[in-house]
């Protein structure tokens, strides 16, 4: 009997744990709200996905260019994925990044970008996936 009752409370912690669930655009916090005003100001947000994972909250949003940003639970951006033919805004690039690219690519623009704890990733319009660290230093070409 305590076996059961402790899976069964361990299976209920494990999907409590893990949610996904479409919310109001007013579930956003501010400052993800600002970051979409200031860095696409002629786009509209179509969708707000609120993520729980392992106590972490994240948000996902789309907007009406096809441009998908990923935030945490502070609002702060750390993913937005383009099409191969949306060039996210200079703005959204870290500027040591965006200047590498601007000074190796000359004829390419980045259509993604992803921060976690240690790197950034940008993917470039040929599909060339660049890594840099989280200073902006180059790293490498990532295969």
């Amino acid at each position: 009997m305590k076996n059961l009752l402790g899976l069964s409370l361990f299976l209920f912690l494990l999907t409590a744990c893990e949610s996904e669930k479409v919310v109001s655009e007013n579930n956003l916090p501010n400052s993800a709200k600002e970051y979409v005003e200031a860095h696409f100001p002629s786009a509209s947000i179509q969708q707000v996905v609120k993520e729980r994972d392992d106590l972490k909250t994240s948000f996902d949003v789309i907007l009406d260019n096809q441009v998908k940003l990923s935030f945490d639970k502070d609002g702060d951006c750390y993913d937005a994925e383009g099409t191969l033919t949306t060039k996210l805004p200079d703005s959204v690039i870290p500027l040591k990044v965006l200047e590498y690219v601007q000074k190796t690519y000359p004829d390419q623009f980045i259509t993604d970008w992803e921060k976690d704890k240690t790197n950034q990733e940008i993917k470039l319009s040929s599909r060339l996936e660049l890594v840099f660290n989280l200073s902006g230093g180059f790293l490498r070409i990532n295969d």
